[in-house]
This record gives C-alpha cells, structure tokens and sequence, in this order.
C-alpha cells in the first residue's frame, strides 16, 4: 500500500473513531429532552348499562338532562327499562338489569334483605300530590290527604288508581288504607274506582279525559300540566305524600353477568356533587320549583 493510501487509511478511521461516539450522545440527548408521549387509550366500543327504572323519573324528563354527562364520561350507553317500582324491581331480582332507580320502600326492603341488591342510596326525593278538575265536585282542596281520599270515596267522584305495583301504587292503597274506607276500593264493584295498570303519565291523561281525581307524583304532573285540564287540589301532607327515590346496583355476586362496575359508577355519579347539582336545578327554570330535591345536597336523606 502507498504512503498516500496508508495516510488516507489512518485519517478515514480516526473520523470514524471520533463519530460514532458523538453520533450516539446526541440521540440519547434527544431522548432525554423530548420523550416519547404516551398513547392515549382507545375508548372502544360503548358499553351498555342496563337501568330499570321508575316511570317518574323517566317521564319527568329527569334522566334525559342528567345521563347525557354520565354517559359521554364513562363511554357508555345506558339502556332504560321505564315501569312502575314493582316491575323494576323484578327486573332486579330476576338479574335482567345492572341497576335500579326506584321509590318502593317496602319492595325495596325485601329486595335488600333477600340479598338482590348492592350500594342502596337515596338520591331525591318529592311529594305525591292529589290533582283533579278545578271544579273539585268532592271539594277536597286543602285537606290532608286521608280525608280527601275519604271525602272522594263519600262523594263517589271517579278516581283514577295506576295499579301497576309501581311506588305510586304502593303509595296509593297505604293512603286508602288510612282513610275512613280503611281499605282500598275494588274498581269490580265501584264503577267510580278505575283502575289502569299504567303509568303515571298515562293514569293523568286518562284522569284528564274522565275527570277524575288521581296520585301523581308532582314532577310528572309538572311536566304534563301544559295538555292537562287538572290541578293540584291536595298537597304540602309531607308525612304522608314524601316520595324518596333510591339507586341501587344488582349483587354480582348473585348474578354474575350483571355490568357492577358501572352500576358503581352510575350510584356515585347521582351521588357526585355535580349530579345532585342538576338534579336540584331541573324543574327550576321552566316550572318555578324544582321538581325533585336533591337529598344528598341537601343532607335530607332518611331510612
């Protein structure tokens, strides 16, 4: 090999030398002073909560204005089962739904004790009103509710009655039962008694078109008063017209299919700070009250 050769040779391998050092410095340098972001997760498909629930929740449009939030936070979809406490409940027992919105403290109770049920929590609550024409033919405004009940079944005026097993129904007969009937009317032998085996938004739509007096719960008439031709003749009974709604999940254990997860986090997003904010606020604007308390905000909850 040449001189000239050999000097290129020995020049070419000590810049060679010096280079790759160099070359790996600056890519740990860059690591270091910008790393790598993490990929954010793939949300996936949504996944579905199955909820069973009581009709005044649902008709009121309460869960419409309140679930929207839930379901874009948690990438779920939640699927409503709208029927009286009584058929809900048995969609519970059964395994049928991951959760429960409900108002039957009695079916609650054995639900609950029969071991059905996970994280009972009351999250509002309102009040049972009796509405009726404005004529008012049995001239029930302003009394309690046992002796309107009363005065409605003297006067044999026609009486609208859900008899769905739903809350109100429960609800219904208990103030029957303490009325001077001290029983609950048979619709077979009084023809003014009609029973409908509907919901609440039914029953006061059939009221309206008889003329007939009947229980709402106060948010469902709200919401309906604009087509309806009735109005609030008893009210402001809270110890017999308080409504409370409670959340329940479904034991998992029990029923193993059931979606507990988010039933969990569906009970502590109606018991979060910002839920029972709406729900304190809904009703307000349109109606000038707020059509169900918020129990939790308020620290009203009771057993």
């Amino acid at each position: 090999m040449s001189n000239k050769l050999m000097k290129l040779f020995i020049i070419t391998m000590v810049f060679l030398a010096i280079a790759v050092p160099l070359s790996g410095c600056t890519t740990e340098q860059g690591a270091t002073a910008t790393p790598t972001a993490t990929p954010l997760p793939s949300t996936g498909p949504a996944q579905t909560l199955k909820l069973a629930t009581t009709t005044s929740v649902n008709d009121s449009g309460l869960l419409g204005y309140i679930l929207p939030d839930f379901e874009k936070e948690n990438n779920v979809k939640v699927q409503i089962l709208s029927a009286g406490s009584g058929q809900a409940i048995a969609y519970g027992t059964s395994g049928d739904v991951d959760v429960l919105i409900v108002h039957s403290p009695a079916a609650e109770k054995t639900f609950m004790d029969q071991g059905h049920g996970w994280n009972k929590t009351q999250i509002a609550h309102n009040f049972y009103v009796i509405v009726g024409p404005a004529s008012d033919p049995a001239g029930i405004k302003g009394l309690n509710a046992t002796e309107a009940y009363s005065k409605i079944a003297e006067k044999q005026v026609p009486f609208v009655a859900r008899q769905d097993a739903s809350g109100t129904d429960s609800k219904n007969k208990d103030i029957w039962n303490k009325s001077s009937l001290k029983a609950v009317p048979s619709n077979k032998t009084n023809s003014w008694y009609i029973g409908t085996g509907t919901g609440m938004g039914d029953a006061l739509r059939l009221a309206n078109e008889k003329q007939a007096y009947t229980l709402s719960d106060i948010s469902t008439f709200l919401s309906l008063q604009k087509n309806l031709d009735l109005v609030v003749l008893v009210e402001n009974d809270p110890s017999m017209l308080i409504n409370k709604y409670d959340v329940i999940a479904v034991n998992q254990t029990e029923y193993p299919s059931v979606n507990y997860p988010m039933a969990k986090k569906l009970v502590d997003y109606l018991t979060s700070q910002s839920c029972q904010q709406k729900i304190a606020k809904y009703g307000q604007a349109q109606y000038g009250r707020p059509l169900f308390y918020a129990d939790l905000l308020n620290n009203t909850t009771s057993k």
